[in-house]
């Protein structure tokens, strides 16, 4: 295999960051699986009757002969031996029938890559292979769905075996059987195979049609047999309709069998009968494509019967059909190989009568250019250039008048598209000439930029797709200097097709020929288009295009984009806006380079419009307008103009989510501020200082959480100069916002957390400093028992659990301020700051959402591999760093449970990590995600089992098992997802060692705990805690007794169903420990179970009895007290 790779990269401009576009092609180089294909055919005679094995086989056969799909030629000399080694099976009498079809499955699948046209040509075809061949395919049946490839090779090799030079009549011999019964003429046979088959639902109606192809093109066929065929196949035709998939069928294959049938004089002669039956049967108006496909092919086929078989005269000749050729071709050489003279033409064409039938066929055919569908289209643009290329030089260019009326814009796209096709064709034939490229270029160009709305989306990138098919046609088909005169159009039009993969601009604007029209494009179709996105990008293109016109910018382009921002298009207002804006920073930067301002590049007008846009409230534009213009330090300090951007900004704030705008809100706040609000360098004014902290900080307990959200995140971005002195009163109302869990503020304390981080990072941090200005031992505290506090949210409502919002933001946030502190004041973080920090991300590295895992496990080697700086106190270092390893931060893929969970398990062993961990595993190996349960169980059960002979680990591990359900008893999230790990450690005798005791501690424990739940109304929670009562059962002594007691009392649960599963579980519970019951009853006692039902009071003496021969007291009726 040959392996070709092509790497190009273009730097995309403003950000800087886009990725190098690379382009890889794989290229192979032979068929290099001969040796494998070889010993896959040589099994077939030992795989055929076992079914696994033949699936395997052809499976691998399969996915051999399909990498080879692109470039099928690869197996041309292979194909011969191929095709011989399984005819060899197929003609052996010792192959029985499943062999055989297993063998024409083969070929069927060599036959599919390489193209039947090319591959049926190497089947035998001499007269002794006729009848065999007959005889096969006459033992077929063909209604067997499973035997279909068998039926269409066999057609196709009975169609090469018609190839034959000599009479069918002659192989007959005597028609007279043994039995005294005549025999049918092989031609007959063949053809009631070919009819039989031209009706039948699977491929091998293709194939027949194929076989009809041959089969009627023979002499001895046609003298014989064409005239009752084609009757036959228009009586079919007019008397089938498309209403059924039977007559769908019927049809689809008489036409096909009719396309095939090559022309010839009897053919020429039924013409206008198949025509003027097409015409009755209007196949244009079937709902059914490939129906409408045949009807154009074979209209185009009948066509051509009416004309004479010969090159047009007349046609544009240039003789060479390599492009390379036709590029370097001398002039002199293109003379002398041109056109054929006008008298020579007109001598040609005399006495030349067209029948008026081809009137019609060029009708169909035009109206086939708009049909709805791609392959009708194709088929009826071929035709047009098929017709033509036959036509007298004046009809040819009428029919070329009525396929430039297809790009009328009262068209729809089909015709547009359809017209291209037509286009291609006629000019690849030179039936184009050079005179009417006036009229076809500025249509290309047109189809070019082709785009029309439709719905929510648009339509036309077809229509784009097939102009550019008739640019290269063109450029195939004329001497260069025919198209001189239209060269640098067509290119223009094509390069800008391209655009919208913007960070290839600034290269193409490179050359001079492409920059303004480039430009003149994009302000004209892309800054007006209906898709925001493709808006969006068009103006970071003329961003980067930019500093190779900034003059044209400046002068022409800002100006005429300032009328489009206040026109009443909607869409290209926003495009306009966000385009002023892009292309003033890009003047900007250009200033810098040449020490002129943006004022000096720009007229007084502009800079009167642009501050005049704001008027225009389209939040998202506007906003990206303020900041560009405030990054492009426009000279408005003071201006009224500032009043207006910060009302515009502080009332978008209010809705920040809902115009999606927040990005752009920000950063239009931040560069603002960092303009035209600093008294001095660094230094804010004082009066705006006030107002927006008190604003903000004032929005954060506003009662609508959209204003929160704009009020947190309008805190994070002010600069550092802004904060100055409002640390204590930033941070303490982000806090106060962030602990308000109340209502459905969610979004409100996830920004607010963002926000602290932003403020700290930005005050900066130093042990001795003032906790009005930066992070310190004064409040340090304060700021990470917020962000801790926040690992715990786990608020689910409709949505979800919406609390992982505000946990991954916490994790995100904690991250940036430690790193912080531990580079500009490690002293103030405390140990017990740090352990809590990385139990916390353990624990949320464990759990079952891959996300958020992912999130807190690439935080949390972060933190523990950092080395500039170096983060203290973190418990356990050295063991951690054996269990991940610095080259785990790359290799490591926390989204794979398959693989996250076998090192987060290994915490286990760490005792500072083990609460956290093993609570984080508790709802990953207690959930519902298939994966997650099984990889965090597998790893769960792999530390228990390290642990299993150490009575002091597994004792330890108990007591944080019993730990965690009682600080979450109450807690739904854990304690179902508890319980039903505790189950499958149970049933994996994992504590086998604690039930070799009487009434260990433990267990004595756990069943007070699991206790707690027999008043719960939760059916799951119930059925959980059944499993766990089963499993404890296994611990021997008193506790023993008070389990069955506890399960006894649930099998006369007020809820039908805890009854029956209690039943059910106890009936297994039976079966896995006999010695809870005495092998005596032990067989009443299940009976007992299994024939337990639903109604209480039949259930209340079996449970008496179940009592008595478990040696357990019954359960005594409590008589409620009234007072």
């Amino acid at each position: 295999m040959a392996l070709s790779e092509t790497e190009n990269g273009f730097s995309g401009g403003e950000g800087g960051g886009e990725a190098d576009a690379i382009v890889q092609t794989c290229v192979l180089g032979s068929f290099s699986e001969r040796g494998e294909t070889t010993a896959l055919i040589s099994s077939l005679p030992e795989v055929h009757g076992d079914l696994g094995p033949r699936e395997s086989t052809t499976e691998r056969f399969l996915v051999i002969m399909n990498r080879y799909q692109e470039q099928p030629h690869l197996l041309d000399p292979h194909l011969e031996w191929m095709l011989n080694m399984i005819l060899d099976f197929i003609r052996s009498e010792k192959s029985p029938p499943s062999l055989v079809h297993l063998c024409f499955k083969f070929l069927y699948v060599i036959c599919k890559v390489r193209g039947y046209k090319i591959f049926m040509q190497l089947f035998p075809h001499e007269v002794a292979d006729v009848q065999p061949v007959l005889d096969l395919m006459s033992r077929q049946d063909p209604s067997d769905s499973e035997t279909w490839e068998t039926r269409y090779m066999l057609l196709l090799w009975l169609s090469m075996t018609c190839l034959i030079p000599f009479d069918l009549s002659r192989l007959d011999g005597h028609l007279e059987s043994d039995g005294g019964k005549a025999r049918e003429p092989i031609m007959d046979r063949i053809l009631a195979i070919a009819k039989s088959y031209l009706v039948v639902s699977d491929s091998a109606r293709n194939a027949a049609s194929v076989l009809v192809s041959k089969f009627m093109t023979r002499p001895d066929v046609k003298q014989k047999r064409l005239g009752d065929f084609l009757d036959w196949n228009l009586t079919t035709i007019s008397q089938t309709n498309d209403q059924s998939l039977r007559n769908i069928v019927v049809l689809d294959g008489a036409l096909q069998s009719l396309v095939n049938i090559r022309t010839h004089t009897q053919a020429c002669m039924l013409s206008p009968a198949v025509l003027q039956c097409l015409e009755k049967k209007h196949l244009s108006e079937s709902s059914e494509a490939m129906l409408r496909k045949l009807g154009v092919k074979l209209t185009q086929r009948l066509g051509l019967t009416f004309l004479k078989p010969r090159l047009a005269a007349w046609r544009y000749q240039r003789g060479s059909r390599s492009l390379a050729a036709n590029l370097s071709m001398s002039q002199s050489a293109a003379d002398s190989t041109g056109a054929t003279s006008e008298v020579e033409t007109k001598e040609q064409e005399e006495d030349y009568d067209i029948p008026e039938e081809v009137e019609t066929v060029i009708e169909h055919l035009l109206l086939g250019l708009k049909d709805k569908e791609t392959i009708v289209r194709w088929s009826a643009a071929k035709g047009i250039g098929r017709v033509t290329g036959r036509l007298p030089k004046e009809l040819a260019d009428e029919v070329v008048g009525s396929v430039l009326d297809c790009f009328s814009f009262q068209e729809t796209d089909n015709a547009w598209h359809g017209g291209c096709l037509a286009l291609a064709e006629l000019g690849r034939r030179g039936l184009l000439l050079p005179s009417r490229l006036t009229d076809v270029v500025p249509l290309i160009i047109k189809s070019l930029i082709y785009e029309e709305k439709r719905g929510a989306c648009s339509v036309g990138s077809n229509v784009r797709d097939a102009a550019c098919y008739v640019c290269w046609s063109f450029a195939r088909a004329y001497e260069p200097k025919e198209l001189k005169p239209f060269v640098t159009q067509i290119a223009r039009s094509v390069f800008n097709n391209m655009t919208l993969s913007w960070f290839l601009v600034v290269y193409i604007a490179g050359f001079p020929e492409y920059t303004k029209s480039m430009i003149d494009h994009l302000v004209a179709m892309k800054i007006n288009h209906w898709d925001g996105m493709i808006r969006e990008l068009a103006t970071k293109a003329l961003h980067n295009l930019t500093p190779q016109v900034p003059d044209y910018m400046a002068a022409t382009v800002l100006p005429q984009l300032l009328k489009m921002a206040v026109g009443i298009d909607l869409h290209g207002r926003h495009g306009a806006i966000l385009a002023c804006g892009q292309i003033t920073h890009a003047l900007y930067k250009v200033g810098l380079q040449t020490n002129r301002t943006v004022v000096d590049m720009i007229s007084p007008e502009c800079v009167d419009a642009l501050k005049n846009i704001h008027q225009m409230l389209m939040r998202p534009a506007i906003c990206s307008l303020i900041e560009k213009l405030s990054l492009s330090k426009m000279p408005f300090k003071n201006d009224p103009i500032i009043t207006g951007w910060q009302w515009i900004i502080d009332d978008t704030i209010k809705t920040l989510h809902l115009v999606s705008s927040g990005a752009a809100l920000v950063s239009a706040l931040s560069a603002s501020c960092e303009e035209y609000y600093q008294a001095s360098p660094g230094q804010a004014d004082p009066q705006m200082q006030d107002a927006l902290v008190s604003q903000y900080t004032e929005g954060l307990n506003n009662p609508q959480m959209l204003t929160r959200c704009g009020s947190a995140l309008a805190l994070g971005c002010l600069p550092k100069f802004m904060i100055h002195g409002k640390l204590k009163q930033v941070c303490l109302k982000c806090m106060c916002a962030e602990t308000q869990k109340e209502g459905t503020f969610t979004e409100a304390r996830r920004d607010a957390i963002t926000s602290i981080a932003q403020v700290s990072v930005k005050a900066g941090a130093c042990a001795e400093g003032s906790p009005d200005s930066t992070l310190c031992s004064a409040n340090v505290d304060e700021v990470y028992g917020t962000l801790l506090s926040s690992m715990v949210d786990y608020t689910t409502d409709s949505r979800g659990d919406v609390g992982a919002w505000v946990r991954e933001a916490a994790m995100t946030s904690l991250k940036d301020v430690t790193m912080l502190v531990a580079s500009s004041a490690p002293e103030i973080l405390s140990a017990d700051m740090v352990k809590c920090m990385m139990c916390c991300l353990a624990q949320q590295s464990a759990e079952k959402i891959d996300r958020y895992r992912a999130h807190a496990g690439t935080i949390f080697l972060h933190l523990l591999h950092s080395t500039d700086p170096v983060v203290p106190h973190i418990p356990h270092r050295e063991e951690l760093l054996g269990i991940f390893p610095i080259e785990t931060t790359t290799t490591l893929n926390w989204n794979a449970p398959s693989h996250a969970f076998k090192y987060i398990a290994q915490l286990l062993g760490l005792l500072e990590y083990q609460y956290h961990t093993l609570l984080g595993l508790t709802v990953s190996v207690g959930g519902i995600t298939e994966s997650t349960v099984h990889f965090s169980s597998q790893s769960l059960f792999d530390h228990l089992k390290l642990i299993q002979s150490d009575s002091a680990a597994l004792g330890q591990f108990g007591e944080t098992l019993l730990r965690i359900f009682r600080d979450n008893l109450h807690n739904d999230r854990v304690s179902v997802s508890f319980l039903k790990m505790l189950n499958q450690i149970l049933a994996n005798s994992c504590f086998e060692i604690f039930t070799t005791q009487e009434n260990h501690p433990f267990c004595v424990d756990l069943l007070a705990l699991c206790k707690e739940f027999k008043k719960s109304k939760d059916i799951s929670k119930l059925r959980a805690c059944i499993s766990v009562l089963c499993g404890l059962i296994q611990f021997q002594g008193e506790v023993r007794k008070k389990v069955l007691s506890q399960l006894l009392l649930l099998l006369c649960h007020s809820f039908p169903v805890i009854r029956k599963t209690t039943a059910s579980q106890m009936y297994e519970m039976l079966l896995t420990y006999d010695d809870v019951v005495d092998p005596e009853v032990l067989d009443d006692a299940m009976t007992l179970l299994s024939d337990t039902n639903c109604d209480l009071a039949t259930v209340r003496p079996h449970r008496n009895q179940l009592c008595d021969w478990l040696g357990v007291p019954r359960p005594q009726p409590v008589t409620k007290v009234t007072i």
